[in-house]
């Protein structure tokens, strides 16, 4: 199933099925504190991600060698999240465990004139991951009926017509080999606050900060209400959302580790045979 996460970890810690959005999810009842799954703390936690970095870098590796051989999978993985959430963290501490030639990162920032004139979906299709690549999306297209629902940016015809748009276009995606998992880390109004003022604090966090976050906390509740529509509108069968407490970001750490092996896994990837005589290799090789 694409972007299903099925395979368990470390001390069977298997979170697919506890976030994953089904039907009757509302984002108001999942407590941004919680671990759903995970009866260890931050210490046990720490251990998990660090002790199934091997088994990510492998399956990972495996995947690229794959493609060089004709292989078309990918994996693209999609992080939204208000602002301080840990989008930054999870692309340091899971995906910088892998092989830097097999990833493909990408943060959005809002379009050029250039990109707004060919529609929002065109630079998302540039950025998507080639055959054997793990993409990650630091923002996406989500951005065009949150942000635009939120502060009125696009006429609201015009961000309702962007959910079917959407759905056919992650679906032509998934068609083509790419396993899609969406990711919305959970982070409270109140963890928010503390983590901003850290940066207000820091001389080393100032780079950051930016002045805008604090506007959009006056649109809190717009924002968890856009999020809803999202997920109940754009969570399909091959392109689920997953929603990550993350107030705890060695949790959301682990979380996202093991939707990512959880994909891989199902994808199976295998090491290529070799299209040589080995010991033929072997052989001239002690010769030579």
């Amino acid at each position: 199933m694409n972007g299903e996460a099925g395979a368990e970890g470390a001390a069977g810690f298997d979170p697919a099925g506890l976030l994953r959005v089904g039907e009757g999810f509302r984002l108001a009842d999942v407590d941004p504190n919680s671990a759903p799954g995970f009866d260890g703390g931050k210490d046990e936690g720490a251990q998990l991600l660090a002790s199934a970095d091997d088994a990510l870098s492998e399956l990972q590796e495996k995947l690229f060698a794959q493609s060089r051989f004709g292989a078309t999978d990918s994996v693209l993985l999609v992080l939204q999240a208000m602002d301080t959430a840990g989008k930054g963290g999870i692309v340091r501490h899971v995906i910088g465990s892998v092989d830097p030639q097999g990833v493909k990162h990408r943060a959005f920032k809002a379009p050029t004139i250039e990109e707004r004139a060919r529609g929002f979906l065109w630079r998302i299709e540039q950025a998507l991951p080639p055959d054997g690549i793990i993409g990650v999306f630091d923002r996406s297209h989500y951005e065009e009926v949150l942000i635009h629902r939120v502060r009125g940016l696009s006429p609201l015809a015009e961000v309702e017509q962007r959910y079917a748009m959407i759905n056919e276009f992650e679906a032509k995606v998934a068609a083509s080999g790419t396993r899609i998992i969406k990711v919305m880390l959970h982070i409270s109004k109140e963890e928010q606050e503390k983590r901003l003022k850290e940066r207000l604090d820091r001389p080393d966090k100032y780079w950051k900060y930016n002045p805008g976050d604090v506007d959009d906390r006056a649109f809190w509740d717009e924002y968890q209400h856009a999020y809803q529509l999202v997920f109940e509108r754009t969570s399909t069968e091959v392109a689920p959302w997953y929603v990550v407490p993350a107030d705890r970001k060695w949790y959301a750490r682990i979380a996202v580790q093991q939707l990512l092996i959880g994909t891989l896994a199902a994808i199976d990837p295998q090491w290529p045979k070799a299209t040589f005589d080995v010991e033929s290799e072997k052989r001239r090789l002690e010769e030579s």
